[in-house]
């Protein structure tokens, strides 16, 4: 008892001592109010490649980026290095964004697009470097434990636009080399407020470096760029 008095002395003194008069409480700051900030203009459907573009395509099914973005993920990975969450996942856009995106599949696998406009544009040569320092990590998740190995690449020559490209395998730990893990490619072009992302999953054969530039080329009539 005498133990948990002193204890209870000791507390109340420390808080005396943080307030600056004894019982007499913190009062914290009020915060500032939230900076406005402009919605990003809507991308219209007709910036994304017509579907005759993309080789063999199936029928594309469409989505909307702020409705995607706006569904929480169901199980969040526990990742063994930290700041490598953005790399995995291949998120590169947050909230904030407006956008249209598809995906289509396609012999050996799928491709889809994304347009999106954003205030808060990626900066594809910090994910490239985060990319780097992040290319193997081990996931563990809902969906059980793999190995994700991501290579960054040279990407294609966009004038007025930084531009990244990537590879990314995923794998099972201990999986015998011979035994072909879920490739997926992307291909980013940044310029502004745009970004536009290509990704494949499989082996589809396609030129994404080819293809992202004709999306990003047709992008630009329809945003009036």
């Amino acid at each position: 008892m005498t133990a948990r008095i002193r204890a209870l002395v000791v507390t109340a003194a420390a808080l005396a001592t943080i307030s600056g008069v004894p019982g007499e409480s913190i009062q914290a700051a009020a915060a500032p109010p939230s900076p406005v900030v402009s919605p990003s203009p809507a991308v219209p459907p007709a910036a994304l490649l017509p579907p005759e573009t993309v080789p063999h395509a199936s029928a594309r099914d469409g989505f909307d980026l702020a409705a995607a973005l706006s569904t929480p993920d169901r199980e969040e990975s526990r990742i063994d290095v930290g700041g490598c969450e953005d790399v995995v996942h291949g998120r590169l856009i947050g909230t904030g964004a407006t956008g249209q995106g598809f995906q289509s599949a396609v012999p050996g696998g799928q491709v889809s697009e994304l347009v999106a406009r954003t205030t808060n544009p990626p900066d594809l040569t910090a994910w490239a470097a985060q990319a780097a320092r992040c290319s193997q990590v081990t996931v563990d998740d809902a969906a059980g434990t793999a190995v994700s190995t991501v290579t960054v690449q040279p990407a294609p020559a966009v004038t007025g636009a930084k531009t990244l490209s990537y590879q990314q395998l995923l794998t099972l730990p201990g999986q015998p080399p011979e035994l072909p893990g879920l490739r997926l490619r992307t291909v980013a072009i940044a310029a502004d407020d745009v970004l536009v992302v290509l990704r494949d999953a499989g082996t589809t054969g396609l030129d994404l470096d080819a293809l992202a530039v004709a999306a990003w080329q047709h992008a630009a009539g329809p945003l009036g760029r």
